[in-house]
């Protein structure tokens, strides 16, 4: 039963790790915008405005998380997670089962504690055409490859809708509170929703550069992908 669950957190975790590092782990965390008080939705180029804007300001993250998956492998799991720009990303998992993802921009690991397990992969083979997309600084370029939407022109919350049929999610949720980001909704390419509250986030704080390398402990085997 433990490994199945981990086999299932992996495979939430691909997709999961996919988008948070192109989306955090890449154009890092953020700061609320003010914004104007009418219900109608943004514009698409306006929103893009917003978004990008609210990513270049802040520099580190850290929090704690709740994701909970909905779908052929659901399941609940908690842990803490960590950015930094530029590229630097880590997520562990906790409970029920301890797995960790660290990425620094051209390569990313998944350790597997329970399998035993560590796999290596490319960052841009792991997010296939839409890494740093967020971090290009041109509003129109990502408009270009996403659909980015305010649906209330008052409330901190963007929906994205990528544009390539290679991603690996269908549409991205996030919404914000006090100048920190609450809770994430990913529907992935496999009919899931992934929903993850973060809490006691901290921003712009000094993060050790250890917390974003990996080697692999004695007797595990590596997988190169």
């Amino acid at each position: 039963m433990a490994t199945t669950k981990t086999m299932q957190q992996k495979m939430i975790s691909g997709v999961l790790a996919a988008v948070l590092t192109t989306t955090f782990g890449v154009a890092a965390p953020i700061i609320v915008l003010s914004q104007s008080a009418h219900a109608a939705p943004a514009d698409n180029l306006t929103a893009a405005k917003r978004l990008n804007t609210l990513l270049t300001n802040a520099k580190s993250m850290t929090a704690n998380f709740s994701q909970t998956t909905k779908g052929a492998n659901s399941g609940t799991f908690k842990g803490s997670m960590s950015v930094q720009r530029p590229n630097n990303f880590r997520w562990e998992t906790t409970s029920p089962s301890e797995q960790l993802i660290v990425a620094n921009g051209s390569s990313m690991w998944i350790y597997d504690k329970d399998l035993e397990q560590a796999t290596k992969q490319s960052v841009d083979t792991q997010v296939g055409n839409t890494p740093a997309l967020l971090l290009s600084g041109d509003p129109a370029k990502i408009d270009q490859n996403f659909k980015i939407t305010q649906p209330y022109d008052n409330k901190n919350y963007y929906v994205l809708y990528p544009k390539s049929d290679s991603a690996s999610f269908k549409s991205l949720s996030i919404s914000f509170s006090g100048g920190k980001p609450t809770m994430m909704v990913l529907n992935d390419t496999l009919g899931q929703t992934t929903s993850i509250k973060f809490s006691g986030t901290k921003l712009n704080q000094n993060i050790s550069s250890s917390q974003f390398k990996f080697a692999p402990p004695n007797g595990v085997d590596v997988i190169n992908q």
